[in-house]
Formats: structure tokens, sequence, C-alpha cells
């Protein structure tokens, strides 16, 4: 090559060089970009939901991006990909403020009483934190959720940031759900405890007996005993029910026996057993021939029927990782299998029990999974018929 292509040759290399400077197309950058996100590698003691909350993610979208399967198990020095971050920018520690149309009515400080919110069917952490103007992670670390996707109807969350320093928190309010805001009624207001007067409530629409009871300081069991209510789960948008001045301390829900002719029957008379019925959609539980519960479920669709015939309950799970075509559902609670991979268990994806829904399990409100998990033993009989 002669020295004047040389020369020419560097000068034009020089040039190239300066461009790419101007641009910022050097360095790790350029990496950083070609990779269209960034990575974190995982240090001794994290988990996944810490390492979500650090780069305002959830840990379904870590575990979908990452291809894995149970969100319990990383270890040290594992580089996980990090959906949509920005690249090796966690996420800001101190959220942006919340826009105006958001906040609350102001108030004096010094009165300023702690906000909470009653989880609606459907709602998930991030659409109720973009209702309050917050990050859904500001939630989960102000009500301790260990597991962000597990929210279930009727639960009371704290909303941080809106009760002054030093303001004791207050009661839950009632609340509506947030797309259909409207004002309790007078007869909301619990009467004072000291005068022994019968209160009253007006249900609310979305309000379950969990909230209710939880606004007077009483057990949910203690104001369905008070009502006779033969199916806890099924209230409506105004019903009134009575409020018992105090918990009666009887624990578990029994319900009465009066609508047991129209139970579907156990098959065994001597020992416990589970009988799935599901023409009406109901899971009923019996004892030496005895019934003690029934509560309104959901079983398999046409396309994933649930099996029928009799089984026994073979394994127990206080909480599971169901995965599969169409569905990442981790920390499903109170699991109970029955038949390979058909089991009864809680449910926080949906509340419409009654209908058809499952992929062939047995979906239930997750306290009625909680009273059968802890009343039925490995071994349980279990009954699935039309």
């Amino acid at each position: 090559m002669s020295t004047w292509a040389a020369t020419h040759l560097k000068w034009l290399r020089l040039a190239v060089f300066l461009v790419a400077v101007s641009l910022g197309l050097t360095g790790p950058l350029a990496h950083t970009a070609a990779q269209g996100g960034s990575t974190h590698t995982v240090q001794s003691g994290e988990n996944l939901f810490r390492i979500a909350l650090r780069y305002n993610t959830t840990v379904e979208s870590l575990s979908i991006a990452n291809g894995i399967s149970d969100p319990t198990r990383i270890y040290a020095g594992q580089v996980l990909v990090i959906p949509g971050a920005e690249a090796a920018v966690p996420a800001p520690a101190e959220p942006a403020p919340a826009p105006a149309a958001v906040e609350p009515a102001p108030a004096p400080e010094a009165n300023r009483a702690a906000v909470y919110h009653t989880v609606q069917a459907g709602e998930t952490l991030a659409s109720i934190g973009r209702t309050y103007g917050l990050g859904w992670t500001e939630i989960a670390a102000a009500n301790g959720l260990a597991n962000p996707n597990h929210i279930y109807g009727g639960q009371q969350l704290l909303i941080p940031g809106t009760n002054a320093p030093g303001t004791a928190a207050v009661a839950p309010p009632v609340e509506q759900a947030p797309a259909e805001p409207a004002p309790a009624p007078a007869a909301v207001e619990p009467a004072p405890a000291s005068t022994g007067a019968q209160r009253t409530h007006v249900v609310q629409r979305g309000e379950r007996l969990a909230s209710i009871a939880s606004i007077y300081g009483v057990s949910w069991p203690a104001i369905a005993r008070a009502n006779n209510l033969t199916d806890p789960n099924h209230i409506f948008a105004g019903q009134t029910l009575v409020i018992p001045a105090i918990d009666d301390g009887q624990g578990a829900y029994v319900q009465p026996n009066t609508w047991a002719p129209a139970a579907a029957p156990p098959t065994i008379s001597t020992g416990k057993q589970i009988v799935v019925d599901l023409s009406d959609q109901r899971v009923y539980a019996y004892e030496n021939g005895q019934l003690l519960r029934n509560v309104l479920v959901s079983t398999g669709l046409p396309g994933t029927p649930t099996v029928q015939g009799d089984y026994r309950i073979y394994v127990k799970y206080d909480s599971q990782l169901m995965s599969g075509p169409g569905y990442y559902l981790p920390g499903v609670p109170y699991v109970m299998y029955f038949y390979k991979g058909y089991g009864l268990h809680g449910t926080y994806w949906h509340n419409n029990f009654g209908q058809p829904m499952s992929h062939g399990c047995v979906n239930m409100p997750t306290p009625e999974a909680q009273w059968f998990y802890n009343w039925a033993e490995i071994g349980t009989p279990v009954h699935v018929q039309w």
C-alpha cells in the first residue's frame, strides 16, 4: 500500500471513530443497546421477589423471561435477564409523585388516617397501584407480601404514604371497587360497642363477609351464624346483615342442616368424605354421614373436565406453583391431590364460583380451601359425581 493510501485510510478511520463517539455508539453502551435490556447476577441471599422490587417488575415476568418453573429456586452467580428494564438502571427507590387526579382530598396532617383498599375480583397490585398513583412494589412492601401475585377478593391492603407520621392506623374503611366509587350508607357505621345495641350493615357491591367482619372487629363465621346464612359466599348488594355485638367465639363456621335434603348425599356412613357434585358446582364435607360444610366451587371446563369416580387424597401442599399451556400460577394455596394432577385448592385469580373455570381441578375460595385442608387428612375419600 502506498504512503498516500495508508495516510488516507488512517484519517478515514479517525473520522469514523469521532462520529461514533459523538453518537454514543462506542463502549459498553453499544453492547447494552444491542441486548435490548439488562441482566442481573444473583447475589447470595437474594430471591426473585427482591430482585423484582429492585427493577420494578414482577416475579412472574422474571420467571417467564428466564424460563424458571420454580421461582423459589435461584442460585448465587445465576445471570437473569431483566425484561423491559433500562440497562443496568434499577427501579428508583422512591416512586414518582402520584398524579393530582388520583390524590385524596387534603386533610390536616395531624388527623389523617391510614387508607385501606378492599381487593376486588380481577384486581392486581399493579392496577391497585395505578388507582392510588403508587408502584405495586410499595404496596407489596407495606403489606409484607411475600408473593405479590397472591392477593384475593375481600383482602384488605394498606395503601402506604397516606398516614401522617405518628398517627395510628384505623380500621379499614368500607370501600367500593375503584371503578365504581360510592359513599357508604349511614347504616355502615357501627353502633358503639358499649351500648349493646343491635347493629346492621347494608352490603355494598364487591363486599364479602370477611371484609365486612373486619370493619366491626368480629369474625365472619359469627356474622354468618347471626344471619343463619346457609352459604356464606352468597351475599348480595343491598342485603341487610345483623352484626353481633361481640364475637360468639365458636370458631369455624358450620352451616345449618336446614338445607341438607338438597345436598349431594355421601356414599359412606363412617369417617370423613368429600363429595364433589359437578351438576351443582358444590363440594360437601361429611363426617360419619353428617353434613358439616358446603361450598360453591368451579370445576373443569368442557374441554378439560374433572374426573368422576371414587378416589382418596394422596398428597397435600400448603402452596404450590401450577403452570401449563396458557397459565402460570405461583403460590396456589391449600392444594390436595386426589387423582394424578387433579386436586382441590384455593383460588386467587377469579371469583366466578358456580361456573366451570378450571383445567380439571376443583377451584375453591381460599378461606374454604383452608378449612377443607385442615379438616381432611391424607387418605380422606373423595367422591366425584355428576
